[in-house]
């Protein structure tokens, strides 16, 4: 029996709970009324220029075929205008966890949102300690210092590190020179369980609101996992977290992990870099910290739909004029069954629950 206010819905960038005043049990169903989804989309050009000065009415957002209203908008660092509230009549049904996150500060009787809770981004660096990176440790360790330094607009960074396992070296901080120092602390470790670890990034990211990235630093293949890396994209996916993967040219030589990462990366948002060396990452770091400058971000409220499983999602530019240029985002995210207990979350869909 789910009591009444302890369903929590995971949406697209946040996490928040409807609240008591939101919810129902008729013994069949539940109906929280306060959702929101949140898209992180890049617009560019046919020669991959960032296209700017974009307005809330240029875009038209669509949900398993159901034309959806934008609620937030935001460009690149810019305040984020709200739109329009939560509709009353739009509700959920029953005890789901949407891939959406809802934030927190839409919790509560009124559901008001504080756009100052989205401001900036939020930057997660994955670093392979594993035995790939030790002929090239230092040189890895000098292009993460250099990505940190170059990083602008971005709210709080982290530094995690893993080989086997999972080492949260610095948690999310304003500080830089707090993650600086993180760096040069890490140490080289044996085998690399990146899709594990990469696992625990995404759900450290998916307790935050507005646009979060995990930056992955890797130089070969995963060989301690127990996760395929599929799952690891979906659910990324499904919280608004943008991978980007940086290696060298040395792991292409490993063609199926190429292929992992060009594939993970591509269906969160993001993309995967292939420099010579770690000497040679400038322009990655660069094309990353553009495109989180540049993002356009956009949320709306879910119109009702039976579908509890994955929805898809699509974005389009509206206007001829606008025909010409290419949109970058994720493509869906996917409902899953998760309530609260008094002991702690519970995951009714066989997927393990983070805990709170």
């Amino acid at each position: 029996m789910v009591k009444r206010g302890v369903l929590f819905l995971w949406v697209s960038s946040v996490l928040f709970s409807g609240g008591g005043a939101g919810a129902q049990d008729d013994g069949s169903r539940i109906r929280v009324n306060v959702v929101l989804v949140q898209l992180n989309v890049a617009v560019t050009d046919r020669k991959g220029n960032y296209v700017s000065g974009l307005r809330p009415e240029d875009f038209e957002i669509v949900e398993d075929k159901i034309p959806e209203k934008l609620a937030t908008f935001e460009e690149g660092n810019e305040p984020t205008r709200r739109l329009i509230g939560p509709d009353s009549n739009q509700s959920v049904q029953g005890t789901v966890k949407t891939s959406a996150t809802v934030a927190p500060e839409m919790a509560g009787d009124q559901g008001k949102f504080q756009a100052s809770s989205v401001a900036g981004a939020n930057v997660f660096i994955l670093f392979d300690t594993s035995n790939y990176m030790y002929r090239g440790f230092v040189f890895a360790q000098d292009a993460i210092a250099d990505f940190i330094r170059s990083l602008e607009g971005v709210s709080k960074v982290a530094l995690y590190s893993y080989s086997r396992d999972l080492s949260r070296v610095a948690t999310l901080t304003p500080d830089r020179s707090q993650v600086l120092r993180g760096v040069r602390s890490t140490v080289a470790g044996d085998d690399a369980a990146l899709y594990n670890c990469l696992l625990m990034t995404v759900k450290d990211a998916a307790q935050l609101t507005g646009r979060k990235a995990i930056v992955v630093f890797s130089n070969g293949p995963d060989n301690a996992s127990l996760v395929p890396p599929e799952d690891v994209a979906e659910l990324a996916q499904s919280t608004g977290t943008i991978i980007y993967m940086i290696s060298t040219r040395q792991a292409e030589e490993e063609p199926v992990s190429t292929a992992v990462f060009e594939r993970m990366s591509k269906a969160t948002g993001g993309k995967a870099y292939f420099s010579k060396d770690w000497k040679d990452q400038k322009q990655a770091f660069s094309s990353i910290r553009d495109d989180l400058a540049h993002l356009y971000a956009l949320s709306y409220y879910p119109q009702p739909n039976p579908n509890h499983g994955w929805r898809s999602i699509t974005v389009k530019l509206v206007g001829k004029d606008l025909q010409k240029y290419r949109i970058r985002t994720r493509d869906g995210y996917r409902l899953l069954q998760q309530t609260q207990a008094s002991s702690g979350v519970i995951a009714s869909s066989g997927t393990p629950a983070s805990s709170q």
